[in-house]
């Protein structure tokens, strides 16, 4: 599988700077499950995209601390790539931003989070499996860092799984659109240098229950295979 990884991620911080950059997180994260994947990245925020959809088995799209909302050039540039790949049927899967960028350039509509920030572990339960998922879709629990979700979904969205602040976790349309609104790139490791890197600047309250609720496993793995699940059905 080549794949088109499209880096949306405007961190430009020295934390940010300090950690590996979003493709060799996919990377790692896929690694176990995919091997023998190859990718190539392009930094979208920079206007970089790729000049031939068709020379990739598919389209990962990163999170990013900016919005799918704003007006930059390479936001809107992004949204026409997504709606490309899909015209062209190039399997696409976006986590967090990713996520909210394919909901919009879908159709769909991104706003605030009524509640401020969802940062930390959080637990989805599974509404809807979809047909190439090779684990039970019983609960998951993974990390988010977001403070706009996904409030409309696309038309002809199924909506996989959620919690009751957001309600549209996990996203499919059709056998080529796959999406999350949470971060499965994300170790524990780097959530805890992440509430550090934010004290200053968020209200300690919502860094107290982030940290709080940071007991537990995570179900990366699970989402992993899902992923690769996705890709290769897609494109069988």
């Amino acid at each position: 599988m080549h794949i088109a990884f499209l880096d949306t991620n405007t961190d430009r911080s020295a934390f940010g700077q300090s950690h590996p950059k979003e493709c060799d997180k996919f990377r790692t994260l896929l690694q176990p499950f995919a091997s023998d994947w190859t990718y190539d990245s392009f930094y979208a925020p920079d206007g970089a995209f790729p000049a031939d959809l068709s020379a990739y088995d598919g389209v990962m799209i990163s999170g990013s601390i900016a919005s799918v909302n704003d007006p930059d050039a390479w936001v809107a540039q992004l949204l026409s790539t997504i709606r490309a790949a899909v015209d062209a049927d190039v399997p696409v899967f976006g986590a967090c931003f990713g996520h909210q960028a394919i909901a919009k350039a879908l159709g769909g509509t991104v706003s605030a989070n009524p509640q401020g920030w969802v940062l930390g572990r959080y637990e989805t339960h599974n509404h809807t499996p979809a047909p190439w998922m090779n684990t039970p879709p019983g609960p998951m629990a993974l990390h988010a860092a977001h403070k706009e979700q996904v409030t409309i979904p696309p038309v002809g969205a199924t909506i996989l799984a959620g919690t009751e602040a957001v309600p549209n976790g996990h996203m499919v349309l059709g056998r080529r659109v796959f999406s999350t609104q949470y971060h499965p790139e994300l170790d524990s490791g780097f959530m805890l240098e992440l509430f550090d890197e934010m004290a200053g600047s968020t209200a300690p309250t919502v860094l107290s229950d982030a940290r709080a609720g940071m007991q537990g496993d995570v179900d990366d793995a699970r989402m992993a295979q899902w992923v690769v699940a996705f890709f290769n059905q897609a494109k069988s």
